[in-house]
């Protein structure tokens, strides 16, 4: 095998997500793993899950990982890379402990992880790392080997996760009647979280205002509103706002919400919004409820044209960045040298996450980073 195709050290890549249900009956247990150790009464999460049930109780993040996970297999064999690709869940099945059981009882040793989020910040990043942790340390309690895990960097400004979102804003913008496309207004959206995680986002050299949660959001959306720019001519407004807030409202969370954006846009007169997820691989439930229904409401109120722009969900562009992902971070591993993809004033993400990256509010070990109970990158 050449170089430029060989895995080693990984013997598998590991597709790692949040989790959703897939029936009514799931939805209250579904909420229960996710809200562990906080105490919220049954009947609470009957009530926070009102947005499954509107949708059958299924949340379509497991459909489209199954999507992600054939787009991936079908990229790694068209490229001639023979790497084994499994997928475990945080809150549901597959859940991470069982999938790693089933790598460690495959023989595989030295593991690729890929999450399916594409930012800095202690949910989307530490958190998989915590419960990483926790599946080596079952397995190591049962008296399995256990596997060296390699989280992948992350791609927020990789071509292969921005061109498809700018082919997603050009089709909305078409979309959209002659009248009011050139004034339209990009939004560019993502889930919001408590201003204290933000600002405590990535590594320490990022902490202050936003973090590197903000700061990363903010050069993907440019680098979309200057490539969506250039395809049309047409320079449209653009801003990051935020959905989903949940938890006490004392607490300060990232805003504007994207209701309130849209009924600002639209006392100033913006004749049209695309809503552009950009903070979502794919369509989570906070998409589908969140921007889908309850956004798509206001604008509606509002007589506000608005169109909700495509996901990068299993794209083959994004299945080829994985594999770009897996081999540079492969090659570096050999000690050789690896080219690293990224656009932006960014550039590409660490490795390996520094002590004090995304810290947690309570001490948790976490695996695959500097600080890990196994050594760097376990």
């Amino acid at each position: 095998m050449s170089d430029q195709h060989d895995p080693a050290p990984y013997d598998a890549l590991l597709l790692l997500s949040f989790g959703g249900p897939e029936g009514p009956d799931d939805v209250v247990p579904f909420l229960e793993n996710v809200t562990r150790g906080r105490g919220i009464p049954k009947e609470r999460l009957k009530e926070v899950g009102r947005h499954y049930f509107l949708f059958g109780g299924v949340s379509p993040i497991n459909d489209h990982n199954r999507a992600l996970l054939d787009a991936l297999r079908a990229d790694f064999d068209g490229a001639g890379l023979r790497l084994p690709v499994y997928w475990g869940n945080r809150n549901w099945a597959p859940y991470l402990t069982d999938t790693l059981r089933e790598m460690v009882h495959d023989g595989r040793r030295h593991i690729a992880v890929l999450t399916t989020s594409a930012y800095a910040s202690y949910s989307g990043c530490r958190q998989y790392r915590e419960n990483l942790a926790d599946a080596l340390a079952a397995l190591e309690a049962e008296g399995l080997p256990v596997p060296r895990v390699d989280k992948l960097r992350h791609y927020f400004n990789h071509p292969g996760f921005v061109e498809p979102v700018v082919e997603g804003v050009l089709a909305c913008l078409a979309d959209l009647d002659d009248a009011v496309r050139a004034g339209a207004h990009l939004a560019f959206t993502t889930h919001s979280i408590p201003d204290s995680a933000a600002d405590t986002s990535g590594p320490p050299a990022d902490h202050g205002p936003g973090g590197a949660y903000v700061k990363q959001h903010l050069d993907a959306a440019r680098l979309v509103a200057d490539a969506v720019r250039e395809h049309t001519g047409t320079d449209h407004p653009w801003r990051l706002v935020y959905q989903s807030r949940s938890g006490a409202p004392h607490i300060p969370w990232l805003e504007p919400d994207i209701c309130d954006h849209l009924e600002d846009l639209h006392a100033a007169g913006a004749p049209a919004v695309v809503m552009v997820p950009i903070g979502f691989v794919s369509d989570h439930m906070e998409v589908l409820y969140d921007l889908d229904t309850e956004a798509t409401a206001k604008a509606a109120e509002l007589g506000l044209p608005v169109r909700r722009s495509a996901t990068v969900g299993a794209d083959p562009r994004f299945a080829a960045a994985v594999r770009d992902l897996v081999l540079e971070r492969a090659a570096t591993e050999r000690g050789a040298r690896a080219e690293r993809c990224a656009l932006g004033a960014l550039g590409p993400s660490h490795d390996l996450c520094p002590i004090g990256c995304c810290p947690a509010r309570t001490e948790h070990p976490a695996a695959a980073g500097a600080d890990s109970p196994w050594g760097s990158g376990r």
